[in-house]
C-alpha cells in the first residue's frame, strides 16, 4: 500500500497520467469531428497524404520512413496528426537556436594543432579518415600526448574518479544521465560538499528523465543549497512535445580541466554492483589526462550555458598549453560530443568509420542492438569482406521489449555471419568498440536509434594509445564468459516468438 501511495504522489505518475489524458482527448476530438463533419474527415486524409509525401522525401534513415508511412497508411485519420506530435526528429526552434549559439561559441575554441596534423597526415588511412570526419561533423580536434587508462568495471572507475575528485583544486564538473540515491551517490555527494567547503567550484548536470523515478521534485534546489551548483536537463513536462524525447545521455567527470572520465557508468548503485538488478552489471569506462580534456570542459559548459541561460566564459576554465607540457601519452585521441540539434550523427559515424576501415576484426559491446538498415548492411558487408565482426549483448535484459528487438536483429545478423555473444553473467551496459589492435571507441554511444539520432552523447576515439591492450584483454575475457549464439539456436526459435519480435522490430525507430 505504501508503494502504491508513493507511486501516486510521484512526478512520473503525474506526467504519464497527464500525457494519457491529452492523448485520449486528442483521439476523442478527432473522432467526434470526423464522424460529424465530412469536410474535416477529408481534411485529415489529405493531411496524412501530404505528410506521407514529406516523410518519403525527408533526410532520414529508411527504417524510420518505413515505420511512419506504415502508421499513417494504417490509420490515415490519426496518422498525420500523430506524426506532427511525435514524428521525425525535428528539434524545436528555441532549443535549436540556443544549442547552435552555444555551438558557435564552442567553435571559437575548437582549434586543430597544426603540428599534430602534420604528424598524422598520411600516416594511416584509418587515422586520416577519422580526423577528417570528426572535424567536418563537429569541429572535434585530434590530440596527442594524452595519458589514457581503461576501466573494465564500474567499481574500479568509481574508486579512481573519487580519488581524482579528492585531489581537485579548481573545479569539478559532473554530467550524468541517471542519478539515484544510494551508497554510490551518498559517498560522492559527501565528497563534493567537502570540496565546496574547500572553495572548489562544483557543478552537476543530470537528465530530468533519467532521474524522474529516483529524486524528489525539489532535489535540484536542495543540492544548490549545499553549494553544489546543479541543473536538471530538459525538464519533463506534461505536454505532447517532441523535445521531451531529446535526453542528455552523456556521462562525464572533469577535474581541473586536466583530468576527465567517461563511459557507460551512471551514478547509481547497480553500476558499481553494490545493488543487484540483472545479475552482474558489467560496465566500462576511460580516463584521459592532458589537453584533450578541454573538449569535455567545453562540451559541459555548452550544456550548462544552455540550461542555465548563463554565459559563462569558456576561457575561465581552459588551461594554457604549458599546463600539459609534463604529460607524455602514446598515440592520438579524439574526444567528442554528439547533439541531436546538428546535422551530423557523430556517434554513429564513428562506428561506421571503424567498421568500414576494419581489415581483421571489429568487436563491440552494446546493451541494445536496435539498428537501421544502413548499419545492418555495413555489418554484413564487413563480414563478406572477411572481417571478424563480434557483437556482445546482455544475457539478462533490463527492458523486455527492447531486448525482443535486439534478439530479432541478432537472429538476422547471425545468419549473415556476424558473431553474436550473450553476456551470461548478467547485463552488459558498457559501450566499447575495438578494431584491428589500432583503434577503439569508449563512451556513451549504444548501437541504437536513440544514441545515433535523438540523445546527447559523448565518447573518446583512441588510436594506438597505451590502453588498447587492456581493452582487448577485457573484450577477450568477455567472449570467454559469454555464449556464442549459433544458427541452429536461431532456427529453433518458436515461429510465434519470431513473428512477435519481427513486428516489434518495425517500431525500432521509436525505441
Amino acid at each position: 500500500m505504501r508503494q502504491i501511495l508513493k507511486l501516486l504522489k510521484s512526478k512520473a505518475f503525474y506526467i504519464v497520467l497527464s500525457l494519457l489524458l491529452q492523448v485520449v482527448a486528442l483521439i476523442l476530438i478527432i473522432t467526434y469531428f470526423s464522424s460529424r463533419f465530412q469536410v474535416f474527415y477529408f481534411f485529415m486524409l489529405i493531411l496524412s497524404v501530404i505528410i506521407t509525401i514529406h516523410v518519403c522525401n525527408r533526410e532520414s534513415d529508411s527504417s524510420s520512413k518505413l515505420l511512419w508511412v506504415f502508421l499513417i497508411m494504417a490509420v490515415p485519420v490519426f496518422g498525420g496528426i500523430t506524426y506532427l506530435f511525435f514524428g521525425g526528429r525535428k528539434i524545436p526552434k528555441a532549443l535549436m537556436s540556443k544549442d547552435r549559439q552555444a555551438y558557435a561559441d564552442y567553435k571559437r575554441y575548437a582549434l586543430q594543432n597544426i603540428k599534430t596534423l602534420e604528424k598524422t597526415n598520411g600516416k594511416d588511412y584509418t587515422l586520416d579518415k577519422m580526423i577528417s570526419m570528426a572535424w567536418s561533423n563537429g569541429y572535434y580536434p585530434v590530440y596527442e600526448d594524452c595519458e589514457t587508462k581503461y576501466f573494465e568495471t564500474g567499481e574500479i572507475m568509481f574508486h579512481a574518479f573519487m580519488k581524482s575528485i579528492r585531489e581537485a583544486k579548481q573545479f569539478v564538473f559532473i554530467e550524468t544521465f541517471i542519478l539515484d540515491q544510494g551508497k554510490m551517490w551518498d559517498s560522492l555527494l559527501e565528497l563534493l560538499i567537502e570540496k565546496v567547503n574547500e572553495g572548489v567550484d562544483v557543478r552537476l548536470i543530470y537528465d530530468d528523465f533519467g532521474t524522474i523515478t529516483h529524486l524528489k521534485e525539489n532535489y535540484e534546489q536542495y543540492l544548490n543549497s549545499l553549494g553544489v551548483k546543479t541543473y536538471s536537463f530538459n525538464k519533463i513536462r506534461p505536454q505532447l512535445a517532441v523535445q521531451m524525447n531529446n535526453r542528455d545521455h552523456r556521462k562525464m567527470i572533469i577535474i581541473d580541466g586536466i583530468k576527465a572520465y567517461t563511459g557507460g557508468i551512471n551514478i547509481a548503485d547497480e553500476y558499481i554492483n553494490t545493488k543487484e538488478r540483472f545479475g552482474y552489471w558489467k560496465d566500462m569506462g576511460i580516463y584521459i589526462e592532458g589537453k584533450g580534456v578541454e573538449m569535455f570542459t567545453i562540451s559541459f559548459l555548452q550544456i550548462w550555458n544552455y540550461q542555465s541561460h548563463q554565459n559563462i566564459r569558456y576561457e575561465d576554465f581552459l588551461l594554457p598549453d604549458t599546463a600539459f607540457e609534463h604529460i607524455r601519452g602514446k598515440g592520438y585521441i579524439i574526444p567528442f560530443s554528439d547533439s541531436p540539434t546538428d546535422d551530423a550523427n557523430t556517434g554513429k559515424n564513428m562506428h561506421m568509420n571503424m567498421l568500414n576501415a576494419a581489415v581483421d576484426y571489429f568487436w563491440i559491446t552494446t546493451p541494445y542492438l536496435i539498428l537501421d538498415t544502413e548499419m545492418i548492411d555495413a555489418l554484413v558487408l564487413a563480414v563478406s569482406n572477411g572481417v571478424d565482426v563480434r557483437i556482445v549483448v546482455p544475457g539478462i535484459p533490463d527492458k523486455k521489449l527492447v531486448y525482443a528487438v535486439t534478439k530479432s536483429n541478432c537472429e538476422y545478423l547471425v545468419k549473415k555471419g556476424v558473431k553474436i555473444y550473450e553476456y551470461t553473467p548478467g547485463f552488459i551496459h558498457g559501450k566499447v568498440c575495438l578494431s584491428d589492435d589500432v583503434s577503439s571507441l569508449v563512451g556513451t554511444v549504444n548501437m541504437d536509434f536513440r544514441s545515433y539520432y535523438t540523445n546527447y552523447e559523448c565518447g573518446i576515439w583512441l588510436y594506438k594509445t597505451q590502453c588498447l591492450d587492456a581493452i582487448k584483454k577485457d573484450l577477450e575475457h568477455i567472449f570467454e564468459q559469454s555464449h556464442l549464439v549459433t544458427e541452429e539456436e536461431c532456427r529453433q526459435v518458436n515461429p510465434l516468438i519470431r513473428y512477435y519480435r519481427n513486428v516489434l522490430r518495425i517500431f525500432s525507430p521509436l525505441m
